[in-house]
């Protein structure tokens, strides 16, 4: 498969696939579970950044876990929405990655202000510690990216 637009994306889902969305830095991945049908997301892991074919053994034995038809991958625009340094990163990163799993449709999608707002929900909603926070806001950054997009379809 190859990076998809969000209509080709889209036009590829069934009603019960399930889907893994992606926040990747530059030291972790924030990974959250979805699915079509229920239509929500949920936070899932953090993976520690190593190399390449590591994080992408991981992310398979994932999907395989959760049968995932799908990867929705945070997409890093500038506030401008003009694509930028981080966008590239982010596609060399998953370029990388789908050397090693090759047959699962990929979505870039526009993460503007997810961890962002996965923060102030840490803060304002539940009371997090900083510490607390910092271990969890990617998976919860993911899970907003996921939920956006499943939210749209």
């Amino acid at each position: 498969m190859s990076i998809l637009s969000e209509e080709d994306f889209s036009k590829i889902l069934k009603p019960d696939d399930r889907l893994l969305g992606l926040d990747i830095g530059t030291k972790t991945i924030g990974v959250a579970f979805g699915s079509m049908m229920a239509g929500f997301a949920s936070p899932l892991q953090v993976i520690k950044r190593t190399k390449i074919a590591k994080d992408a053994e991981i992310l398979k034995k994932m999907m395989a876990e959760y049968s995932v038809g799908g990867l929705v991958v945070g997409w890093p625009l500038n506030i401008d929405g003009t694509v930028g340094v981080r966008c590239q990163a982010t596609r060399d990163v998953m370029l990388e990655i789908m050397k090693y799993i090759p047959d699962v449709p990929v979505l870039f999608y526009d993460e503007r202000f997810s961890t962002k707002k996965a923060e102030f929900f840490m803060i304002d909603e539940i009371d997090l510690s900083r510490k607390k926070r910092g271990q969890i806001v990617d998976k919860m950054a993911a899970q907003i990216i996921l939920q956006d997009f499943l939210d749209r379809v």
